[in-house]
Formats: C-alpha cells, sequence, structure tokens
C-alpha cells in the first residue's frame, strides 16, 4: 500500500511560479512509476507529466512542456513539479499518482493509488 499526499499549491498570479510535491509511504516509492494529473472543474482528469523509478525517463503534456518540469527524489520519498510560467488555464486540483508498472502512461486507469489533490488557482 502506498499513502501520497501533495502539497504546494495555492494562489498565484499569471506568469508566476510554483512547486508542487507529493511525498509517499512506503518502502517501495522508488520503483513506482509517478505522475501528475489535473482536473479542472468540470473538466475530466487529465496527464500533465510522468517520471519512471530511476528518474531516467519523464514525459510531459504538449500543454506543460517547456513550462512544467517533474523530478523526483527517491531517498526522500517525494516528487515534485516545478511550474513556471503558469496560465489562468493551468487552473485545476492537481492529484499525484503512482502506478506498479514501469511504464508512463497518460491513462487514468494506469495508476493504482492516489494522493487527495491540491488546488493550483493562477490568476489573470
Amino acid at each position: 500500500q502506498v499513502h501520497l499526499v501533495e502539497s504546494g499549491g495555492g494562489l498565484v498570479q499569471a506568469g508566476g511560479s510554483l512547486r508542487l510535491s507529493c511525498t509517499a509511504s512506503g518502502r517501495t516509492f522508488r520503483t513506482y512509476t509517478m505522475a501528475w494529473f489535473r482536473q479542472a472543474l468540470g473538466k475530466e482528469r487529465e496527464f500533465v507529466a510522468g517520471i519512471s523509478w530511476i528518474g531516467g525517463s519523464a514525459s510531459h503534456a504538449d500543454s506543460v512542456n517547456g513550462r512544467f518540469t517533474i523530478s523526483r527524489d527517491n531517498d526522500k520519498n517525494t516528487v515534485y513539479l516545478q511550474m513556471n510560467s503558469l496560465k489562468p488555464e493551468d487552473t485545476a486540483v492537481y492529484y499525484c499518482a503512482a502506478a506498479i508498472d514501469g511504464y508512463i502512461q497518460t491513462g487514468v486507469g494506469h495508476y493504482n493509488y492516489w494522493g487527495q489533490g491540491t488546488q493550483v488557482t493562477v490568476s489573470s
């Protein structure tokens, strides 16, 4: 069992930055593929970024590529999402997810564990 807790969300002006953190319980954290998803009000949950268990492979959605960066620190059982040049359309609840399967995939069904989410609001 893996328990995920996100932090770092908040209110920021357009053009600003935030860094989200997701800390996981469990000794096997380093073996999981980790990802960030987001869900805006009235919309489906969508993939934002994913990173392989050793951190050697990462993938970002086209909508955030070049602005957001996912990274992980296996010694701290933590995955991060650095978000720069934020836009109002980035406003959403951001969720951390973990998958036992070692592949980065964009579908929500691929992930076995989810955090409770953290709100990110970008004002114009």
